[in-house]
């Protein structure tokens, strides 16, 4: 079967913060609006799609999923280049109801990290 996008208008999402609390301008919504002018300073899943703005990357990131009612588990550690092109990950196909992302230490000095894109893909069951 194709794999498709997962996250759609009716995907729960949640994020640690927002840019000046400016959800209006850089809300968790532009992550998946496929809009290269926007960005945010279950199923079976089997890729994941990041686009980045470089210097302000994740050096790892860290899947964790489950089923409904279960605890989440580790699926995977990522680890994306700091560029801004997208980078295209395989994941091991997992059949999921909850997925977790975690961005952990950023390029940034900071601790920033700007995602302009962020596709969840797979084969809806």
């Amino acid at each position: 079967m194709p794999v498709e996008p997962l996250v759609c208008a009716d995907t729960a999402t949640r994020v640690s913060s927002v840019l000046n609390r400016d959800v209006k301008q850089f809300g968790k919504k532009h992550m998946f609006d496929t809009s290269e002018e926007t960005c945010w300073n279950s199923d079976q899943v089997s890729q994941l799609h990041i686009q980045f703005q470089g210097g302000f990357s994740s050096r790892l990131c860290t899947l964790e999923g489950c089923r409904a009612g279960e605890e989440l588990v580790k699926i995977s550690d990522l680890y994306p280049q700091d560029i801004n092109a997208m980078q295209r990950f395989q994941v091991e196909e997992t059949v999921l109801d909850k997925l977790k992302i975690t961005f952990e230490n950023s390029t940034d000095f900071f601790g920033r990290i700007v995602v302009y894109h962020l596709g969840v893909l797979g084969e809806k069951l």
